[in-house]
């Protein structure tokens, strides 16, 4: 069984030790055996342990920097959000197809940012400039959050923040079960609780070091029954062989946790996003994972251009039609008042 994330080696920046938050997580490990070191910066995090690349990668998993968020300019984070609210960066988990992947390059050790207070400010300033109109923020663009919160907490003290905030509304996603600690946070409906589900295929061999499907559900049967609106996020949405079924036993697992109980089906929303890849992340995953069953044959796929000039390799659209068909049908069978929130 999956146990809680525990990093092996700490990098913590002396500025860190400014904030309360700093200074928190610097006691919780100061008398453990895990190693404490020094860097000015996350960018100067030098001299991880392993014989090659392979094994640095897998100890760079393992690491926690702590450390203080400079740029407080958030970037957007569309269709989901209008804002991504940077509370940390990087994730544990070992998902052969994550765009973190490339997005993280050379630096995927998790990050934490102790400077909470600041980014609740500058979060509180993106709010009021849009005046009545709601705000939303994502706290899941470049980790997942809740596979470390239970150290940090920072995305609890930012779900107690939102549900204070009359038009600030927060969301994230996650593949991890340890959610109890988050139970009791004053939301106040503010916050919308995600989970990333798939098929058990795709789960067993794309997706090591995160939690199974039926935690992930009993997880988020806990999160409905605490009355946070709940969502849902299918994807990858990935073609393999017997995938139809594979969906279809996903979507029933999910309706037999949630089905006794009492939460609002009409707020339940799903996002459907298939698989896709860049030529740069298969270079990356390729290397990471050599011996990954994940297929990414360009001549299969469809390019579709993308953001900053990188185009990416989709399904083609007659695959991508009766994904999106066959995935939005199984919703509605089971959830027939949930909202499909799009499709991508």
């Amino acid at each position: 069984m999956i146990k809680p994330f525990t990093p092996e080696l700490i990098y913590i920046e002396p500025r860190a030790l400014e904030y309360e938050q700093g200074r928190m997580l610097y006691d919780k490990f100061k008398d453990t055996d895990v190693e404490i070191r020094e860097t000015t910066s996350h960018n100067q995090v030098r001299g991880l342990p392993g014989e090659n690349d392979f094994q640095k990668y897998r100890v760079a998993k393992n690491t926690l920097v702590i450390g203080v968020r400079k740029t407080l300019k958030f970037d957007t984070s569309k269709p989901s959000a209008e804002y991504a609210i940077p509370l940390a960066t990087g994730c544990m988990g070992h998902c052969h197809y994550c765009y973190l992947q490339t997005t993280l390059g050379s630096k995927p050790y998790i990050r934490t940012y102790v400077n909470l207070e600041e980014i609740f400010d500058q979060a509180h300033s993106y709010i009021k400039e849009r005046g009545t109109e709601l705000t939303r923020f994502e706290a899941a663009c470049t980790s997942d959050i809740v596979g470390m919160d239970h150290l940090t907490h920072s995305l609890k003290q930012a779900i107690n923040y939102m549900g204070e905030q009359e038009n600030g509304r927060l969301r994230f996603v996650t593949k991890f079960h340890f959610v109890d600690h988050l139970l009791d946070a004053e939301h106040n409906g503010h916050t919308r609780f995600r989970f990333s589900i798939n098929a058990d295929y795709v789960i067993k061999y794309f997706e090591p070091g995160t939690s199974p499907l039926d935690k992930r559900l009993e997880a988020a049967k806990k999160v409905a029954e605490a009355g946070y609106p709940l969502g849902f996020i299918v994807a990858p949405i990935y073609v393999h062989e017997g995938w139809e079924q594979g969906y279809y036993h996903m979507f029933e697992k999910l309706y037999d946790q949630l089905k006794d109980v009492n939460y609002d089906e009409e707020d339940l929303t799903f996002e459907l996003i298939q698989h896709r890849f860049t030529k740069p992340a298969k270079r990356v995953i390729e290397k990471n994972y050599p011996k990954t069953k994940l297929e990414m044959n360009e001549e299969e796929r469809k390019y579709k251009w993308g953001r900053y000039g990188i185009g990416k390799y989709v399904y083609e659209t007659d695959v991508q039609e009766r994904l999106k068909e066959t995935i939005s049908a199984y919703a509605k069978e089971f959830f027939p008042a949930s909202t499909i929130s799009y499709f991508t």
